[in-house]
């Protein structure tokens, strides 16, 4: 009984916690299509990652770019940010806003590729289809938004302006290694917050 009543408080404290942490996240959590979009779009951003991945092998292999500690004073010189996703893994956790900041990112993002085009010639067809992928999974995150009724939320980096001019072949290279590690990184974190909303 002892272990029931625990379980029950246990339980309460969950639904209390989602309550407080933002609706509609609690009627959201049990839509069948929203379960099915979820786990159709973490399928979809585990596959970006796996090829952002390999394009980060490219550049380490081309130009031996391989470790960024070993970059991180050529990068402030570069003007190259990360795209923010401070939305999704706040403690006030909130679906459309999270969502409007990975739709912001991933547009950056994918603008942002051009340079790895530039620099990666040989990987031509998978940059093409790494930037069709990030347009798509953007575009499913503003169809599911609207599906939802969900408000679009407009992020600065929406607006940013288009990439550095890199000084040298070997600023660029370095540009594209941000590029991509950033990259890597924003679709973690984007993984994360999905997976969050998957299991609540």
């Amino acid at each position: 009984m002892c272990t029931l009543t625990r379980g029950l408080a246990l339980l309460l404290g969950a639904l209390l916690w989602q309550a407080l942490d933002g609706a509609p996240l609690a009627e959201l959590s049990g839509d069948q299509d929203f379960q099915l979009f979820l786990h159709k779009n973490l399928e979809f951003t585990r596959k970006i990652k796996g090829d952002v991945a390999v394009l980060q092998q490219a550049v380490c292999d081309t130009f031996q770019l391989c470790k960024e500690e070993e970059l991180l004073l050529v990068q402030q010189d570069l003007g190259i940010t990360r795209a923010p996703l401070e939305q999704c893994h706040s403690r006030t956790f909130q679906a459309d806003a999270c969502f409007s900041q990975i739709r912001a990112g991933l547009r950056a993002y994918r603008g942002s590729l051009a340079a790895v085009l530039e620099l990666l010639p040989g990987q031509a067809g998978l940059v093409e289809t790494l930037q069709l992928d990030t347009a798509n999974l953007s575009s499913n995150i503003q169809q599911q938004m609207e599906d939802l009724g969900l408000a679009t939320v407009t992020y600065p980096a929406e607006d940013r302006g288009p990439l550095p001019a890199f000084s040298s072949d070997f600023h660029h290279q370095v540009g594209g290694f941000f590029i991509l590690a950033n990259f890597q990184r924003f679709l973690e974190t984007a993984y994360r917050a999905l997976r969050h909303l998957a299991h609540l």
